[in-house]
């Protein structure tokens, strides 16, 4: 079963991130994403960086005197479920079930008996929803 492919095109590494910058702050400047970047490569490669985050539909600006401030053009939320639907679809085949036993099987990463009752929770909701 395929889901709803992005609207949004994929992002590199080094555009990831960028957003989790911009999403964390809210809005940023090429200088303020420069500062948070490991290992930041030169202000013209973050700025071309950004322009296309821009030409991709992630980030749009507004300009504040003689500086740009960008902001992501979506919620958070809506763009990792989308991310997710694209994960579950390559890796898992579009098997929901799959890629939560693979959650449920991730070394090291014990989930607390709050996160499995909260877990369990969402899928009665879901039961009773009919998804």
């Amino acid at each position: 079963m395929t889901r709803r492919k992005s609207d949004l095109d994929p992002l590199s590494r080094r555009e990831r991130q960028i957003m989790d910058i911009v999403y964390r702050r809210g809005q940023a400047t090429i200088r303020e994403v420069l500062d948070e970047l490991p290992d930041p490569p030169t202000y013209s490669a973050v700025r071309a960086l950004v322009k296309v985050l821009e030409d991709k539909g992630h980030l749009r600006h507004k300009q504040d005197g003689p500086t740009y401030v960008y902001s992501p053009t979506r919620p958070r939320d809506r763009v990792a479920t989308s991310a997710l639907a694209h994960v579950v679809d390559t890796f898992f085949g579009g098997s929901a079930s799959d890629a939560v036993a693979a959650l449920l099987d991730l070394d090291g990463r014990e989930l607390s008996r709050d996160e499995l009752d909260e877990l369990g929770a969402m899928i009665e909701q879901a039961r009773k929803e009919g998804r």
